[in-house]
Formats: C-alpha cells, structure tokens, sequence
C-alpha cells in the first residue's frame, strides 16, 4: 500500500499537471476548442463533386495554402508582384483600421489578382476580452469595407492571436464566418531574419498545410520567394483557404485548421 508520502506527491502532480492544461487551454480563449482539418472537410462534403472548375482537387494534389495576416502595408505591393510572377493565390487576412482604410487599392488589387480576401478584425482586439455588442463591430466593419471595395463579402475570419470561444463562435456563425487558425507559424512578428523565417516554415510544412506569415514585419517578404520555390521543389500546389477545403465548404462558427 502506498505511503501518505508518495499519495501526497502523485495528488500534487495531478493538481500541477490539471492547473498546467487549464492554463495552456486558457491561452486559446476557451477550455474547449474543436477544429477540422482539411481532410476532415474535404470528407464531409455532402457530395463528391470536383473542386471548382480551374482549381486544383486537393483529395488528390499535394496541397498547401499560405496565408498572410494583417495587411495591407507598405510590403504588400512587392508582395502581390512575387505571387503574380510565381503563379501562387494566397489567403489575406486583413486589418481594418489603419489597414484596409489606408491601403483600399492594395484591397481591390488582391482581389482582381484572385486571393481569397478575409478578415482579421476591424482593430486587433483580443476576442475573447470583449462583450458580444464589441465582438460583433470588430467583425462586422472589416466585412462591411472589404464587400464595398471588392464586391465580396468575406466568408472567412482569423482570431488575433488564434484567441476564439463559444461566444466568438456563435457570432460568427450568426455573420456567415468561418474560423481559420492554422498549421505552421514562422513566428515572423519576432524576428527579421528571412532565412530563419523561411526554415521555420519549411520544417513545419506538411500536406494540408496553413503557413501563417505577416507582411507587415520587414524580414517576410523577402522569404517568401525561397519559400515558394523550395516547396514547389517539394511537390507542394499553392492554393486558397477555401480551395484547400474543396469539394467541402467552410461553416460559418466552425474553426479550420
């Protein structure tokens, strides 16, 4: 029989590790976070149609999708030029105040060139902090500007700082939204180095992907052309968010990852 000794040490490794996952669950926003991945929406399409005429079929190709995070900024010219030249659509989650309002060509641009435009909020406040009445302005004005410039409302939204919880989920589903994190980070937001930036990405890359990089930092742009070049050398198909989920569809409150 064990002794008061040891119960006392295994009761108080058990409260560490449950105090440790609580608070690392915290950190998300919620104590419970389901996401699917792009296999899983892919398989859980209603019917097996194709992917949409002129996009790749993910069940088949080895795909990836990168994706870019509160832009536009004085980067995203060179940017939207080494997509173009390398043939490669991306994923744009754009900022709205001091963003989309001071950058509305970039918006349009990205648009014409065939990204997917989405939104990170209207100002970069952390979901999770907000009453439901403040939840739904960050989402609702973004959307609002993003449609007048491009004639499309965003389907898609990304949490700062991948922060989400039930609330955040049922207000998107009440706006049409679907929540997308993602797979692999570069962290870019703590570093220059594009070297270092482009061999994070590579060692965290798989198939099904979501690479999240910000053009706004100085280091990212001139990564991503090295990026691009060693993962098409890896056999890799750059697609959108939604074309990566084909035949499936993003669910307005479900999280995708």
């Amino acid at each position: 029989m064990p002794s008061p000794t040891k119960k006392m040490k295994k009761t108080g490794a058990a409260f560490l590790a449950a105090t440790m996952l609580s608070a690392a669950m915290a950190l998300t926003g919620c104590t419970r976070l389901e996401t699917t991945s792009p296999a899983s929406a892919r398989a859980d399409a209603k019917a097996d149609v194709q992917a949409r005429a002129g996009t790749v079929d993910c069940r088949e190709a080895k795909c990836i999708a990168l994706t870019f995070d509160a832009g536009p900024s004085e980067n995203s010219p060179r940017l939207l030029d080494i997509l173009k030249e390398e043939q490669v659509p991306a994923t744009f989650f754009l900022l709205g105040k001091r963003h989309i309002e001071k950058y509305p060509e970039l918006v349009k641009r990205m648009a014409d060139e065939g990204h997917e435009i989405a939104s990170h909020t209207w100002d970069h406040k952390i979901l999770t902090d907000l009453d439901r009445e403040e939840i739904r302005e960050e989402l609702e004005r973004p959307n609002e500007e993003i449609e007048r410039l491009t004639g499309r409302r965003p389907t898609l939204m990304r949490p700062p700082q991948g922060r989400t919880d039930d609330t955040v989920h049922e207000i998107c589903r009440e706006l049409g939204l679907a929540e997308v994190l993602w797979s692999v980070t570069a962290k870019d937001y703590k570093t220059n180095d594009s070297a270092l930036i482009k061999k994070r990405v590579l060692d965290q890359s798989d198939r099904d992907g979501i690479i999240l990089l910000h053009d706004i930092y100085r280091g990212t742009v001139p990564a991503v052309p090295g990026i691009i070049d060693a993962l098409k050398k890896q056999g890799y198909v750059f697609v959108t968010v939604p074309q990566l989920l084909a035949p499936g569809k993003a669910e307005p409150g479900k999280v995708y990852r």
